[in-house]
């Protein structure tokens, strides 16, 4: 699947061990020398680097190393040229020599099983430097690759007669900013990246922390000045740094936490129930820091970094892999309209010794057999590929907050809806039903379970499975992001890909491009998605901000579409989804995924048909994407083109302000005519107070156009634009 084309490599090997200050420093640059990256060992063996921008500094000085769990270590002294320094078993992070520099080059092009785009450019210079902590008899491997949107780092453990087995205490790779950044920030948490973004200077995180904290099923802060990664920053003479990771394996998920004195992060770890941050055995290695760096937001959004840091496709036969355009029976239960649960006459549930077949049904559990032919039958009408759903299986009445070890088993399904003859009448009208496992996060339940449950996914003809992590992990004492869920999480893609399944993964370890080495991966939340408008509602900015964050490790399963913003005429929910529609229509273009959901009800899709239509049309997988206009949290315009098609489609999203947008068409073809059909904010559309007022205009368009559009606050538009014949 992929071509490589790998450059012959430039080694340069230095065989002697040199004293501590007397090395040359190690330089690697990018392919076009935008990036510079240095490299020294320091006075006590302090290995540091640097990184420029167009001869900028854009991180300064910063110190690299991690801090081993050694309960009976037998400390040592390290002599140095400038100084002497304690040494002692726990330490990789100083009492090191060079012992060795390597460079190389690579240059491939490789084409994803579904994307942003058909085929991904991956060139990067290399620089690997071998350390040796003599004390220790001891040696590791620090391996930078430095590309023209960024820089990739990780640490590399060869296996060794003194470094098999070992506990990491703390990470120590540090980030040194050049100044009080303008910084997109949530709280950093164990647990939770359901959060708005706060937009502050890196000085004012602590300030502000407490207020940015807002209540969840499950969350633990580390520190007042932690937060989290994607982290977008700006500095005040226009670089946009972005910090995160690729590539999480078999390792806690990194956080950041500032020193707020002298502006400078360092990784933060996510415990285990004992506190220890990772348990190794070498050969091993750390995941890629990421440090994506620019001069324009929109090359950030053009990044693929992320993906390019990870592993090519492990998965030999991809044909069953394909993007998903869905709806599902679940927006009507967030509402608070009906049910997960059958019914309200039992209190605690014990599988296989409750009898449902005895109880008084509550008449609003949603996931009833004539409700989800309802959704089949307007989901097959409209074209749509499968349904979602949700609340269908025995134990939703105590599922939550009873930190109950057996609390489903995935294959039982309430008196109410019948398994075989939804799924058969499903495909009888062209589409599949789409499974739905809420672990409530007992996961040791669900790994004793999940071989059964997808075995009965195959026997139904089910192909893609929304999982669910809601509250505290069991194990108990385990956290969402640890080491033992990121191990989770990757069982469950592998397993499912023997099972030829796709997963939706929801309360998981945010994305670090994974999903290039499992595209099985097709989603995952991870963040704060449109349920949150059902719950008090989410301020606009927060999907003008994602991109840059959440979506530079893998796309989100956000579930946009919503038409009906005022949730208190359907249900007794006083909410109101902080959007117009037409910013809910541009959310398909702007906040890309292979899985998109129609997230609204089938009614509320009846009353505004032709905005409906959009839905209908637009793609989702892309031949080519075009970053036209951006800036964090304020506003994002992009244009697509779809795969294997000449159709392209354009969306534009807002922050708290209005924005006036210029779109040149000169991406179309030259020498061809279009109609492009315009969704645009109405003259008088207000996110607040009128939110469905909207406008429909068709015009021909060719690649001289020039589009001059306006969106309102919390708004938006999005266009289609079609060949004419």
């Amino acid at each position: 699947m992929n071509r490589l084309h790998i450059i012959t490599a430039l080694a340069v090997a230095v065989a002697c061990l040199f004293p501590s200050g007397s090395q040359a420093v190690e330089t690697v640059s990018s392919p076009s020398g935008t990036i510079r990256l240095a490299f020294d060992v320091k006075g006590g063996g302090v290995p540091v680097y640097q990184v420029f921008f167009k001869n900028k500094t854009a991180i300064k000085e910063s110190r690299l190393g991690l801090e081993l769990d050694s309960e009976n270590a037998s400390h040592q002294f390290y002599e140095s040229g400038s100084g002497s320094e304690h040494v002692d078993k726990s330490s990789l992070y100083n009492g090191f020599t060079l012992a060795k520099a390597e460079t190389s080059t690579h240059d491939e092009t490789w084409r994803p099983v579904w994307g942003e785009e058909s085929s991904i450019r991956n060139h990067y210079n290399e620089l690997a430097v071998t350390l040796n902590q003599a004390k220790n008899d001891r040696y590791i491997v620090i391996r930078f690759r430095v590309y023209d949107d960024g820089v990739g780092l990780r640490y590399e453990f060869p296996q060794q007669k003194n470094l098999n087995y070992f506990v990491i205490k703390e990470e120590h790779t540090q980030f040194a900013m050049t100044g009080d950044h303008m910084a997109w920030w949530i709280p950093g948490d164990y647990d939770t990246q359901e959060y708005e973004y706060t937009r502050s200077r890196l000085s004012q995180i602590r300030s502000l922390f407490d207020k940015a904290v807002t209540p969840n099923s499950s969350q633990h802060q580390f520190s007042k000045t932690g937060v989290q990664t994607s982290l977008q920053m700006k500095t005040d003479d226009g670089l946009y740094i972005n910090l995160h990771e690729a590539a999480l394996l078999d390792y806690s998920c990194m956080s950041l936490n500032l020193d707020d004195k002298n502006m400078i992060f360092e990784s933060w770890l996510t415990p285990d129930a004992q506190g220890k941050k990772g348990y190794m055995q070498t050969p091993c290695h750390s995941p890629w820091r990421t440090i994506q760096i620019a001069d324009d937001a929109r090359d950030i959004l053009a990044s693929r970094l992320i993906l390019n840091l990870n592993e090519p496709c492990k998965i030999e036969d991809t044909s069953w892999i394909h993007p998903v355009k869905y709806m599902g029976v679940w927006w009507e239960m967030i509402t608070g309209k009906s049910t997960w649960s059958y019914t309200n006459a039992v209190n605690s549930v014990k599988l296989g010794i409750t009898d449902y077949s005895k109880v008084q049904p509550n008449h609003t559990h949603g996931a009833n057999n004539a409700n989800v032919r309802r959704y089949i039958d307007f989901a097959a009408a409209n074209g749509f590929d499968e349904l979602l759903i949700e609340g269908w299986n025995e134990g939703w009445e105590d599922w939550f907050g009873n930190s109950k070890d057996y609390v489903f088993d995935f294959v039982t399904p309430y008196p109410d809806f019948d398994l075989k003859a939804l799924n058969d009448y499903a495909h009888s009208k062209g589409i599949k039903l789409m499974m739905h496992h809420e672990t409530s996060s007992s996961v040791r339940n669900y790994e004793r379970h999940l071989d059964t449950a997808y075995t009965l996914m195959n026997r139904y003809g089910y192909d893609a499975v929304k999982s669910g992590y809601v509250g505290n992990i069991i194990p108990r004492g385990e956290y969402h992001y640890g080491q033992w869920m990121v191990n989770h999480y990757h069982y469950a893609v592998t397993e499912a890909a023997k099972h030829h399944i796709m997963v939706n993964g929801h309360e998981a370890v945010r994305p670090t491009g994974l999903c290039r080495t499992w595209p099985n991966m097709v989603g995952n939340e991870s963040a704060r998605g449109t349920e949150y408008q059902a719950f008090g509602g989410t301020q606009p900015g927060h999907t003008a901000i994602l991109p840059f964050t959440r979506l530079q490790g893998g796309p989100m399963d956000y579930t946009p579409g919503i038409f009906e913003m005022d949730l208190s005429t359907f249900t007794s929910n006083k909410s109101k989804v902080l959007s117009t529609l037409c910013g809910q229509l541009a959310l398909y273009v702007t906040l890309y995924s292979p899985l998109q959901m129609a997230a609204d009800m089938p009614e509320h899709y009846e009353k505004y048909r032709d905005a409906f239509q959009f839905i209908k049309d637009v793609a989702v997988d892309w031949d080519k994407s075009l970053y036209l206009e951006a800036e964090p949290m304020e506003y994002i315009t992009i244009a697509r083109k779809a795969k294997n098609s000449d159709d392209w489609y354009v969306g534009n999203v807002t922050g708290k302000s209005d924005f006036n947008s210029t779109v040149a068409l000169n991406f179309l073809d030259k020498g061809r005519q279009y109609e492009a059909t315009i969704y645009a904010d109405g003259p008088k559309a207000n996110y607040l107070t009128n939110p469905q007022s909207y406008t429909v205009t068709r015009k021909k368009v060719n690649a001289k156009t020039v589009l001059k559009l306006h969106s309102v606050a919390g708004g938006g538009y999005a266009i289609s634009i079609k060949p004419l014949k």
